[in-house]
């Protein structure tokens, strides 16, 4: 059977070499490297040994993905053809950080190549050693290329980060940082490591990591640990530890008490105090409510948690799942061109996701899916919207302001008879829902228009009450006449 052996040069120079790597590589007789940009490189050679690499691989494209697809390739086909085994060294450890190794795990088995890992020592041993820290205290390694918005950062562990090939890696690495930790914060800068008259170790502000000059094969950072609370506070997992000591025995006595349904009107007022930081447009205000609003989430789920039923966590994996099924076009295979087609796609899902839970969506109402609770004008705007989806609906927008206006004359019809409450409230229920229907027909949201007009009716009715004010009265020792006069000068004064 075709043999490979992946070996580990070492993160430095030769005398970071294992001596079982150092006697593979004299007995191979074919031995390749990942690269000739490593320092032991240069000592093999003086050493007499032969070697290939795959550089040129590297010069041919500027895709790291397909480099590493071509190495793996090229390393099968040589253990193929070879009389003996091939040695493939690389620099590090092989285990760490090392895409093609990953690649050949994967392929040799169904190529029907015999593969062999031997280590070497990585990169990490070294960080370990020049930064001066233990790795018990918690450590994560990321790849610079994937760090993306820095949201996966955990601060209170040490960070480090390799593969910060050049100072545009070095600049997204500083974006995605920034994310979490203050502009000001040190990071340290490593390149290489342990390399006898090479090594170089800086300390800069974040905001300066992008400045630095030497970023190469060999250059990583390090982001020391913190338990400063301006960074802790930036995390889901302090909002969830936070949320977890208020509900303890120690926590607060109030949140202790609370249940899903003591929560429930706290819920409704919060959405709707986000809601008004939208009609007023004011990124400050809403950035706090979200926050009120996301606060209530948490709560419900520790409530579950403390159940045994669900914890935040769950509610998080179930809506990244719902998310990725409900969206193929982006994450699938599925094409949709516009937001129509991405509509008709999530109502599709949604039908089979109804067939998974035994619902036959043939036989449920056209009405279903539209909450108990939601309030009445969105409620029937949603109802009427589903109605029109079958083919319930008026012809012509005139035939809707018709109804309304014999909607309008049946409530009149109750004034100075004996017409009992309930009569007048489905009278009024009717006149209503003939205007959400107006409302549905010209393309505007009914609360919406509601709410601008109540914005507007405090605005008016505060003008009222200043030109009041400055003569030393109020409402109250006003009539009619005088405030409608007031009123008419608020509607000018917003027109001018």
């Amino acid at each position: 059977m075709p043999q490979l052996l992946i070996v580990g040069l070492g993160s430095g120079d030769e005398s970071q070499m294992t001596l079982g790597v150092w006697n593979a590589l004299r007995q191979a007789s074919r031995l390749v490297l990942r690269t000739e940009k490593h320092p032991v490189a240069l000592f093999l050679r003086e050493q007499g040994l032969v070697f290939e690499t795959f550089d040129a691989v590297y010069e041919r494209s500027d895709d790291f993905a397909a480099v590493y697809e071509t190495i793996t390739e090229q390393l099968i086909a040589m253990a193929k053809e070879a009389d003996d085994y091939v040695v493939y060294a690389l620099p590090g450890h092989p285990m760490v950080a090392e895409r093609t190794t990953q690649l050949l795990l994967e392929r040799c088995e169904q190529e029907g190549v015999a593969l062999q890992i031997m280590g070497g020592e990585s990169f990490l041993d070294q960080a370990f050693l020049r930064f001066g820290f233990d790795p018990i205290e918690g450590f994560q390694l990321l790849d610079a290329s994937s760090l993306g918005s820095g949201h996966g950062i955990n601060p209170r562990l040490h960070t480090i980060i390799g593969q910060v090939y050049d100072t545009f890696t070095a600049s997204d690495v500083k974006l995605s940082l920034m994310a979490v930790f203050p502009d000001e914060t040190e990071v340290v800068v490593g390149h290489a490591l342990g390399v006898a008259g090479e090594e170089r170790i800086e300390v800069v502000p974040l905001f300066e990591l992008d400045r630095l000059d030497g970023y190469g094969n060999l250059s990583l950072i390090w982001v020391p640990r913190s338990d400063e609370d301006e960074v802790r506070n930036r995390t889901f997992e302090r909002l969830h530890e936070i949320v977890d000591i208020l509900r303890s025995p120690e926590g607060c006595p109030w949140d202790r008490e609370q249940t899903h349904a003591s929560l429930r009107q706290h819920l409704i007022e919060e959405t709707y105090e986000v809601l008004e930081t939208i009609d007023d447009d004011d990124p400050d205000a809403m950035c706090e409510e979200l926050g009120d609003l996301l606060l209530q989430v948490m709560l419900h789920a520790q409530i579950e948690a403390e159940a045994g039923m669900f914890d935040v966590y769950d509610v998080v994996e179930t809506l990244n799942e719902k998310l990725l099924r409900r969206h193929p076009h982006v994450f699938g295979e599925t094409a949709a061109n516009n937001a129509e087609e991405a509509l008709a796609n999530w109502q599709q899902i949604k039908r089979e996701e109804k067939r998974d839970k035994g619902i036959d969506p043939d036989r449920t109402s056209a009405l279903d899916g539209v909450p108990r609770d939601l309030p009445g004008l969105l409620k029937a705007l949603k109802l009427q919207k589903k109605a029109a989806k079958v083919g319930f609906d008026w012809v012509r927008i005139e035939d809707v302001f018709a109804k309304i206006e014999e909607e309008i004359g049946e409530l009149r019809a109750t004034i100075g008879q004996q017409s009992a409450q309930a009569e007048r409230e489905d009278e009024l229920g009717d006149v209503l829902f003939a205007v959400v229907n107006a409302a549905r027909w010209l393309g505007v949201d009914p609360d919406a228009a509601l709410a601008r007009t109540n914005r507007k009716f405090v605005q008016r009715f505060g003008y009222i009450e200043e030109r009041l004010q400055a003569v030393g009265r109020t409402p109250e020792q006003s009539d009619l006449p005088e405030m409608e006069r007031y009123w008419q000068e608020a509607k000018e004064t917003r027109r001018s």
